[in-house]
């Protein structure tokens, strides 16, 4: 998928994680869950500009795992809040839908890039 692409379908998950919460009822559960939730879904935009400015491919990588481990962790939460009853699954299935998507791909591109990497590493050894 192109770069481009990919930072704005990151930013806007944040934009809608964020909405999201806003509509969250007023409980203490919903209140700690909505905390990780926001830090986790908002970080996978950030986090994904700073691999698109990496200096070399091993940076990408590792902050690419960065990313994937932020949408696992905002699949989780998102799991927490409609397996408590927070919210329907309905509610937030496009957040969901979206974040598995953006999972998907940056799972993709890491397979990639060390794919990439070790087939330069066997052409350098020839």
């Amino acid at each position: 998928m192109d770069e481009k692409i990919l930072k704005d379908r990151t930013k806007q998950l944040g934009i809608a994680i964020v909405k999201e919460i806003n509509k969250l009822p007023r409980s203490l559960a919903a209140e700690v869950i909505a905390k990780k939730l926001v830090r986790s879904g908002t970080s996978i935009g950030l986090t994904y500009q700073a691999a698109s400015r990496a200096k070399s491919k091993p940076d990408m990588i590792d902050e690419l795992k960065v990313v994937r481990d932020e949408c696992n962790e905002t699949i989780y939460w998102l799991d927490l809040l409609t397996e408590t009853g927070l919210v329907t699954s309905y509610q937030v299935a496009d957040v969901y839908k979206e974040a598995g998507e953006i999972l998907a791909e940056i799972a993709s591109s890491i397979k990639t890039l060390r794919n990439h990497k070790t087939v330069n590493k066997k052409s350098q050894n020839k």
